[in-house]
């Protein structure tokens, strides 16, 4: 079975006391671009490419599809609106920026999904934060986000797309796996136990 997908210790005394740690467990995944499915976007919804104006869009749909997630707590930024301004506003100002991977869903009642991409290497591509709002999940807009991001890549010359995810994450993995993604290597993320991490994310 492996290690479980998180982990608690305490770390050596400090001035400020014993301080708990929880290591999550997390699979850096990759597929190959050179046959990307055509995206199939539901009646009533459609993709927006990057465009300047709308980073604070992104980062609303950010903060709603992640608030209440593992990822908050692994990644605390997702947890806050502020931080997920400044997640967008870095993301977007990093020199592997790739705009073509980076996509605004917006559906029936307006944003509801939000994707970014980087280049990694030269000839891979990093999908970040595939969000989708609570509301519309179980329609296939994760899809439809990462098959956006990869067609992205594929334009911008890259040769393979990447990706991380929490190891807990099921129904993700699941998604991953039947668009050809493949693990890897697997990380373990320390992150300060200031969060309760029983129950579903053991």
């Amino acid at each position: 079975m492996g290690p479980p997908a998180v982990m608690s210790q305490t770390a050596e005394p400090s001035s400020m006391g014993r301080a708990s740690v929880s290591y999550f467990k997390r699979y850096k995944m990759e597929v190959e671009l050179s046959a990307v499915p055509a995206v199939d976007l539901r009646e009533g919804f459609h993709a927006l490419p990057w465009a300047p104006p709308l980073l604070d869009t992104h980062a609303e749909v950010l903060f709603a599809a992640f608030r209440q997630e593992i990822d908050a707590i692994v990644f605390p930024s997702l947890g806050n609106r502020d931080g997920c301004g400044a997640l967008m506003t870095e993301i977007t100002r990093r020199r592997g920026f790739v705009e073509e991977a980076t996509w605004l869903l917006v559906g029936p009642d307006g944003p509801c999904g939000s994707v970014q991409g980087l280049r990694e290497h030269r000839q891979v591509g990093a999908i970040q934060n595939v969000g989708v709002l609570p509301a519309w999940r179980g329609r296939g807009l994760g899809e439809a986000l990462l098959l956006l991001a990869l067609a992205g890549f594929a334009t911008a010359g890259l040769a393979r797309g990447q990706l991380e995810v929490t190891a807990s994450n099921d129904s993700a993995i699941r998604l991953y796996r039947r668009l050809g993604f493949r693990r890897t290597k697997t990380l373990y993320k320390a992150v300060p136990a200031l969060f309760p991490v029983l129950g579903p994310f053991d």
